[in-house]
């Protein structure tokens, strides 16, 4: 009876053991998906040679080599960062680098189509060449991530250096002789023949301090206080770190004039403490803040104001403040189900088509299909971003790569919002696609940093199993 008995666990205990196998190997499926990357490089890249070439033959009947210089060059550096990647962090998720590069070809093939028109406003027109060198620095400087910080948890000794930084970044372009204005945002600084958004590296910094002082602090956070119909909220001793996030938001809304760098910040400290603590109250009072803090902008800001009229109705001044906007849904419009295809719509008609107002751009010419296309790659890339957070082996990667993703989640919901008047419009872009060297190199960064992550979690997979 005895031998019987021991049998049952005996096969129970085998088949756990087979089940843990099966788990692990599952979490090293990356090491052997070392091909799919490339191939999805290779798919990528081949997208964007295509666009291009369709774009020659359209505009001007045969295909040039135009982009052949600075396109080569940003080619040999996604290649060298697949194989930094395969060196440093080989079991990295494949597909965040084949998205990213996706998404990027397809920003540089829609700014080099734009740039054969001629603006019908006085702006600056998109150059892809300088577009494809800032997305090789951009790339360059993801593989420098991955060489120097090689382990995520050398960031965490430096949490509030980092939250330091970030703060100095912010400043600077409030200091005169270097801070710039343009298009009445003065998110820039000016050196030499070069300007930059330092906020845009600022962004990354306050996720890596958010993530550290969250780790830190989580308990006395978490602690709730006084019940209020049904729900339970923070301690009132405990609201200092969101108030003061509140009050850093509004003033880089007043004093730099960026509602959507504004919105982005409060909103990744918002959801980052949310996913620390997991306390619905903390949600809910950072929404009632910001809904306040919002509406006294568009009471007592000038240009908050305007963006909140044109907002809710562009067509009252359609050749005025809701001249862009309305342009850009007559755009996306006249693009319907497929599109026009490239150079057969009218970009032009719209400001700022290459950068703020992309979405339409590509709305126009590959329709609704190639905004869902460009859409599907951003949500696979966020969840990707996610997966890594919930699977880490450590509270501080957990945070970090899921402040990371919030990061890109954000800037799409708020650029695609805008473009389509579900929010107003706020100035930021969309990230890989629209023209800017300063974001190109922050969102590369990110994935840098999310490829790292990723190598990490499923390096010690025991951490991560759910039995």
């Amino acid at each position: 009876m005895s031998d019987s008995a021991a049998e049952p666990r005996t096969f129970e205990k085998t088949r756990t053991s087979e089940t843990v196998l099966q788990r692990i190997t599952a979490l090293r499926a990356p090491r052997k998906l070392q091909g799919l990357e490339f191939a999805l490089l290779v798919f990528a890249i081949a997208v964007g040679i295509a666009a291009v070439v369709i774009i020659d033959l359209t505009m001007v009947g045969a295909p040039t080599t135009k982009l052949l210089p600075s396109g080569a060059l940003f080619v040999v550096a996604v290649f060298a960062l697949h194989l930094t990647v395969r060196r440093i962090a080989p079991d990295a998720d494949p597909l965040i680098l084949p998205i990213a590069t996706f998404l990027n070809v397809l920003g540089v093939a829609m700014i080099y189509r734009i740039s054969f028109d001629k603006p019908l406003y006085q702006e600056p027109r998109g150059d892809a060449p300088q577009q494809l060198l800032w997305s090789t620095i951009a790339v360059v400087a993801a593989i420098i991530v991955l060489w120097v910080i090689r382990n995520h948890m050398v960031l965490f000794r430096y949490t509030y250096l980092t939250g330091l930084a970030a703060v100095i970044l912010l400043v600077l372009p409030m200091l005169p002789g270097i801070g710039q204005t343009i298009q009445g945002a003065r998110v820039w600084i000016h050196v030499g023949p070069f300007s930059f958004q330092p906020g845009e590296i600022a962004k990354i910094m306050l996720a890596i301090f958010f993530a550290g002082y969250l780790v830190r602090n989580r308990d006395s956070l978490a602690m709730v206080g006084k019940k209020f119909l049904g729900i339970r909220f923070p301690r009132a001793r405990d609201l200092g770190p969101l108030l003061v996030f509140w009050l850093a938001a509004m003033l880089v809304l007043v004093f730099q004039r960026d509602l959507g760098t504004s919105l982005l910040y409060f909103g990744l400290f918002l959801a980052m403490l949310y996913l620390a603590t997991g306390r619905i109250g903390w949600l809910i009072l950072g929404v009632g803040l910001f809904l306040v803090g919002g509406l006294v902008a568009s009471q007592t800001l000038e240009y908050v104001n305007t963006r909140f009229t044109n907002w809710l109705d562009p067509f009252a001044d359609p050749s005025g403040g809701g001249f862009q906007m309305v342009q850009g849904l007559f755009g996306m419009a006249n693009g319907g189900m497929t599109g026009t295809g490239f150079g057969q719509g009218f970009p032009r008609d719209t400001p700022l088509s290459f950068s703020d107002y992309i979405i339409p751009s590509i709305g126009e010419e590959l329709g609704l299909v190639g905004l869902f296309v460009v859409l599907a790659a951003y949500l696979l890339l966020v969840g990707r971003g996610l997966r890594i957070g919930f699977a880490g082996q450590d509270d501080f990667g957990k945070l970090l790569a899921a402040g990371l993703s919030f990061t890109i989640a954000f800037q799409v919901f708020i650029v695609f919002g805008g473009v389509t008047r579900v929010i107003p419009l706020t100035g930021l872009t969309a990230p890989f696609l629209a023209s800017g060297g300063s974001s190109l190199v922050s969102n590369w960064i990110i994935i840098g940093l999310l490829m790292l992550l990723s190598n990490s979690v499923r390096n010690r997979p025991k951490l991560v199993i759910r039995t």
